[in-house]
């Protein structure tokens, strides 16, 4: 049976490391920005994260996400450049609408730090197994139940996705127009969506009880099929995480 998620399945070293080393990446690229507010920090660490991404053979798969968050983006971008409280100095004029660079700039962190954080998650979601990542969370003391939770959220986009595109299928053999104009694709929505929503509580259900057929509720020690791999280079990956961490607080506090 396939396993729907967003995992990439590459043969790169990032893919080798383990999913706690890269949930503690996630952490620091996003904290350090935060403890050292300057742009040159946002943007090396979004480097670092973009220089991860393709050597991991990803990066093409994160642009559609960037692609849609500039939208957001770009709405920041003009809120800040005309109306924000520091405004002082014109950068430039679009017809009478007079842009300032201090919004500008402030917007600019904000775009950094929001692609920044865009990229740091991709790394995890798109190289690592959710049964990995799941399984590494529970080892260290995460209720099963809540792994579960994670797990299926997780699954739940690429799995509508997966169900949405093989009901379409079926309704066009049926003769339903499903492409062409913007009336078209509306008058087609309403019976698509309803057999997405009710194979996802069917499968919901199914789940549940399969579940409870694999005694998922028992407060016996849970056992692992597979055996935790802890490799040196990944302790190493940690060290040197929570070195830099540790430097910018220090940089903070001396600062």
């Amino acid at each position: 049976m396939k396993i729907l998620s967003l995992y990439q399945e590459r043969n790169t070293i990032i893919h080798k490391v383990d999913p706690i080393s890269k949930i503690l990446y996630i952490i620091i690229s996003i904290t350090i920005p935060i403890i050292m507010p300057y742009k040159i920090i946002g943007l090396l660490c979004m480097s670092v994260s973009i220089i991860l991404l393709l050597i991991a053979k990803v990066f093409k798969k994160v642009i559609p996400l960037v692609s849609f968050s500039m939208i957001i983006l770009l709405s920041i971008i003009i809120i800040q450049g005309l109306f924000n409280g520091l405004n002082d100095i014109p950068a430039f004029h679009i017809g009478n609408l007079i842009f300032y660079k201090e919004g500008l700039l402030f917007a600019l962190e904000i775009c950094i730090r929001v692609i920044n954080i865009l990229c740091a998650f991709a790394i995890l979601v798109l190289t690592t197994k959710p049964s990995d990542l799941i399984e590494s969370l529970v080892r260290r003391g995460l209720s099963p139940k809540i792994g579960y939770v994670l797990s299926s959220v997780l699954q739940i986009i690429p799995q509508m996705s997966s169900t949405m595109a093989t009901i379409t299928d079926a309704q066009r053999s049926r003769g339903m127009e499903t492409e062409g104009k913007l009336r078209v694709r509306i008058k087609a929505f309403l019976p698509l969506i309803g057999p997405v929503v009710m194979n996802s509580l069917i499968n919901t259900r199914e789940r549940a009880m399969a579940l409870e057929v694999r005694a998922f509720n028992s407060k016996a020690t849970k056992t692992f099929l597979n055996e935790e791999q802890n490799s040196s280079y990944n302790k190493i990956i940690k060290v040197i995480l929570i070195f830099l961490l540790l430097l910018a607080v220090a940089w903070r506090v001396l600062i």
